[in-house]
């Protein structure tokens, strides 16, 4: 009877166990998909760094820009140059910044 009140607790871990994730791929990175893009990947990376169907966050974006008068346009531009694309280190903006920085 202990043993199954006991059950699920952290003590009763082996010490090969861990709370550790098993994806040792590195941390996942907010990017701009290539594949499932309509127009700068933006709606579908998004998608695909919180595991949910891009329509949901194309639907999503289209109902905030309804709902702000336009200011999800803004947004979506920002995210365009914020967010890096698929397989770059850095994003539009970074590239400008660093473009600024190495001409002075």
């Amino acid at each position: 009877m202990a043993a199954a009140v006991r059950a699920g607790h952290d003590r009763d871990m082996d010490e090969n166990m861990t709370h550790e994730p098993t994806d040792t791929t590195g941390p996942r990175r907010l990017t701009r998909t290539r594949d499932g893009r309509m127009i700068t990947g933006v709606c579908s990376g998004i998608a695909d760094y919180f595991n949910v169907d891009p329509t949901l966050v194309r639907i999503g974006a289209a109902v905030v820009t309804l709902l702000t008068s336009g200011a999800g346009i803004l947004l979506y531009a920002a995210a365009v140059l914020l967010i890096p694309e698929e397989g770059r280190d850095v994003s539009i903006a970074q590239e400008l910044i660093n473009k600024q920085t190495n001409r002075g």
